[in-house]
C-alpha cells in the first residue's frame, strides 16, 4: 500500500491513512503533509529515496522539486524560499549536510525558517554508507559559523519520521530558525507501519509579514539578510535571537523514558541506538537490574530536564550508547554536574551494537555500583 491517494489538497476533510512506508519515503511524504511545497536537494546515500519520492510526488501537488547543481546550491535555495515566505527543506547525508553549514548559518543569521533532514552515514570524509551517529556535534554545536543554534529532532521510528517532520516545521515557523531532523541510515532504510498525519492546506498556515512577498505598495519593503555591519546592531540580533533560545530550551524538551520511574542504572540513547538499548533493558530487568531507558527526541534543545528527574529519582548512574565514538555523552555529563557517574559505550563506522554487548555494559556497571556501595558500607 502506498500514499498515492494522500489528501494534499485542501478538497474534502483532513484524513489519516495507515500504511507501510520506508522512513525516507515517510519523511517526504509527511513534509508535503505538514505544508512543504518546496523541495531542493542532491543524490547521496543513504538519502536518495527521500529527493526520489519528492521528484515524483511534490510537482503533482503544485510544488517545485529541484536537483540542485550541489549541495550548496540547494541550501541557499531553501534559504530563498524560506525568505519568501515558504515552507521548504533540504535533505542529505552527512558529507553533504557539511557542505550546507554556511547556507544554514545565512539562514539563521537572517531568522528564516526551514528544514534540514541529515539522514546519517558514517565519517570522517566519505566514510561509508552505514547508519551512524557521528553528526551530533555538528547538528547541536557547529552546524555553521557564528552565535547559533537550532532545534534537532531525533526520530527512532517511522512513525516518528512523519510526527517529527511536522514539528520540525512548526518549531521552524514559530522561532524563525532554521531545524533539522537528525536521522540515521537504519531509520531512513527501514518500513514499518505509519500513521500519516493529515493534510494541511497551505493558505491555512500562520502568516508571515517578515517575508519577502512583494508589497503592492500596501506596507513597508521587507530585507532578509543576515549582515549587519554595525558592531552594535549585530550584538543586538545576536542577544535578542538568545532569548528565543531561552524559550525553546524552556518549552520544547522533549524526550521518552521507558522503565526509568524505579532505575538505578539508566541508558541515554537515541535514533537507532535507542532501540537496540530497549531490548538490552528488558534483558537487564530479566536478571534482576533496574535499568531504565531516556530516549532524548530533541538533541537540541537536550533534555536536560529529564536527567534531573532520573537522577531525583534515585539513578545511581548514567551510560551513553551511541553509534560514535563519544558525543552526546558530552551533554549527558554537562546535564549530570557530576551527580552521578556517566560512562560510555559506542560503535562506530557504520557496526551497530548488540543487545548483548548492552547488557553486558549494564552488568558490569551494576557490578561496579555494588562493589562501591559495600566499599563505603565497610569504611
Amino acid at each position: 500500500m502506498t500514499a498515492e491517494k494522500s489528501a494534499h489538497t485542501a478538497q474534502g476533510a483532513p484524513t489519516e491513512e495507515r500504511v507501510l512506508m520506508k522512513g525516507n519515503e515517510v519523511l517526504a511524504e509527511a513534509a508535503m503533509r505538514a505544508g512543504c511545497r518546496y523541495f531542493f536537494g542532491y543524490p547521496i546515500t543513504p538519502q536518495t529515496e527521500l529527493a526520489a519520492y519528492m521528484a515524483k510526488k511534490l510537482p503533482k501537488i503544485g510544488g517545485t522539486f529541484l536537483q540542485a547543481e550541489s549541495e550548496i546550491a540547494a541550501i541557499n535555495m531553501v534559504y530563498g524560499a524560506g525568505a519568501a515566505g515558504a515552507r521548504a527543506m533540504t535533505s542529505s547525508s552527512s558529507p553533504g549536510v557539511s557542505l550546507k553549514g554556511e547556507g544554514v548559518s545565512y539562514m539563521a543569521g537572517a531568522d528564516v525558517p526551514g528544514v534540514i533532514v541529515n539522514v546519517e552515514r558514517g565519517g570522517p570524509g566519505l566514510g561509508g554508507i552505514q547508519p551512524s551517529q557521528s553528526d551530533y556535534f555538528q547538528a547541536t554545536r557547529a552546524m555553521g559559523h557564528g552565535d547559533f543554534f537550532m532545534p534537532v529532532l531525533a526520530p527512532s521510528t517511522v512513525q516518528e519520521m512523519a510526527d517529527l517532520i511536522y514539528l520540525a516545521f512548526d518549531l521552524a515557523d514559530e522561532y524563525r530558525t532554521p531545524a533539522m531532523i537528525l536521522a540515521d541510515g537504519m531509520i531512513g532504510q527501514m518500513m514499518e507501519p505509519v500513521t500519516l498525519p493529515p493534510a494541511r492546506d497551505p493558505e491555512s498556515l500562520p502568516a508571515k509579514p517578515w517575508a519577502t512577498t512583494g508589497t503592492h505598495m500596501k506596507r513597508e519593503h521587507n530585507v532578509v539578510n543576515s549582515l549587519f555591519l554595525t558592531p552594535q546592531t549585530l550584538e543586538a540580533k545576536n542577544r535578542e535571537r538568545f532569548e528565543r533560545y531561552e524559550k525553546i530550551k524552556a518549552t520544547q524538551q522533549r524526550q521518552e523514558l521507558f522503565l526509568a520511574d524505579d532505575a538505578e542504572i539508566v541508558i541515554v540513547a537515541f535514533g537507532a541506538a535507542s532501540r537496540i538499548a530497549r531490548t538490552a533493558i528488558r534483558r537487564a530487568r530479566e536478571r534482576g537490574i533496574r535499568a531504565g531507558l531516556l530516549r532524548p527526541i530533541t538533541l537540541w534543545p537536550f533534555p536536560t530536564d529529564a536527567i534531573d528527574r532520573v537522577i531525583g529519582g534515585g539513578a545511581r548512574a548514567l551510560m551513553s550508547v551511541e553509534l560514535n565514538m563519544g558525543q552526546m555523552v558530552e551533554d549527558v555529563r554537562l546535564a549530570a554536574r557530576g551527580r552521578v557517574p556517566v560512562s560510555f559505550f559506542g560503535r562506530t563506522g557504520g557496526v551497530l551494537p548488540t543487545p548483548e554487548e548492552i547488557l553486558d555494559q549494564i552488568e558490569a556497571l551494576a557490578a561496579d555500583l555494588d562493589a562501591n556501595a559495600s566499599a563505603k558500607a565497610g569504611e
